[in-house]
């Protein structure tokens, strides 16, 4: 999950920022607490659906792929390596 993270999260996150697609008015303050209205939680899941679509070219196989196909590519790299098949865990990275 970590690998993911600034890729795929904190992206989605200040990207809802920067491009105003999130604001004040999609957030509720109740308790000492702030969630997302309905809408709000619609509009982080449609961005966060968008970037798991976005296609990148993976480091050890050179073809495109979406990031959602990437997570089921390294979870399968895992497995092997937790099964002995493969002797290190190649870790994804962009650059």
């Amino acid at each position: 999950m970590e690998e993911f993270r600034p890729l795929v999260a904190d992206s989605v996150a200040i990207g809802l920022i920067n491009n105003d697609e999130l604001r004040p008015a999609d957030c509720i303050a109740r308790a000492g607490a702030v969630a997302l209205t309905d809408s709000g939680r619609r509009r982080v899941i449609d961005a966060y659906e968008r970037r798991l679509e976005t296609l990148v070219t993976h480091p050890r196989f050179g073809y495109a792929v979406s990031y959602r196909r990437i997570f089921e590519v390294q979870a399968r790299l895992l497995a092997r390596f937790l099964l002995g098949e493969i002797e290190a865990y190649p870790a994804f990275c962009t650059r």
